[in-house]
């Protein structure tokens, strides 16, 4: 085993490390996501591997903060999910489904389409992939405050029109990731970085338009 000394521990980092694809292979096209099949050298001098994962353009999320310091809320919603099979309390999301569109713009079209609400102050909150074992999908959350009303009220279809709202102390959304209440990725993650953050004052949180691992 190696392990690194404690200089390059405090330049701990990912970085693309793209491996040589011998062959590759679109199992099947999905409405969403791409099934791939790939034959890839993983470690130099062997024999390929086969790594079967889904091919998925991206989404954004967005932890909705309102509240005086101390006592802020965030903005909940209960969305069912089917391939779970079952209705999760998440933060307003979507999918990057649009080539080369801003991901703050995805961001907040989000906002007002799913809880008819503008930001008018945007930062990254945290980035991540969702399941980088088996899809290529990364997810940025954005925090959202100084929030006002959209100038629209938007209709909501299929899963969207049933979601029910709520605005949750930050301190009790905590209580709820970890008394296991809450499972949607990006909501359990939010609310963990949210948490974090507002302990450090809001300080080291990166501008909406921050490089992105993806």
């Amino acid at each position: 085993m190696h392990f690194l000394s404690n200089e390059q521990v405090q330049e701990i980092a990912d970085q693309p490390s793209p491996h040589e694809v011998v062959a590759s292979q679109v199992v099947w096209n999905g409405r969403i996501v791409d099934m791939i099949k790939d034959h890839v050298i993983v470690v130099e001098g062997q024999e390929p591997v086969v790594r079967e994962y889904t091919r998925h353009p991206g989404a954004v999320a967005v932890v909705v903060l309102r509240g005086e310091s101390g006592g802020e809320e965030i903005l909940l919603e209960r969305q069912y999910r089917h391939p779970v099979k079952a209705e999760l309390w998440e933060i307003p999301a979507g999918l990057l489904d649009i080539p080369g569109e801003d991901p703050r713009i995805a961001a907040e079209r989000e906002l007002a389409e799913e809880a008819d609400l503008v930001a008018d102050r945007w930062d990254v909150l945290v980035d991540y992939f969702t399941s980088p074992g088996g899809s290529t999908e990364p997810l940025r959350i954005f925090l959202a405050r100084d929030l006002r009303a959209a100038d629209e009220v938007f209709d909501r279809e299929d899963e969207e029109a049933t979601m029910e709202y709520a605005w949750v102390r930050l301190d009790d959304a905590l209580t709820m990731v970890l008394d296991g209440r809450l499972h949607n990725p990006s909501a359990v993650i939010g609310v963990l970085a949210t948490h974090a953050a507002r302990a450090r004052g809001w300080a080291g949180l990166r501008p909406a338009d921050a490089p992105w691992l993806r």
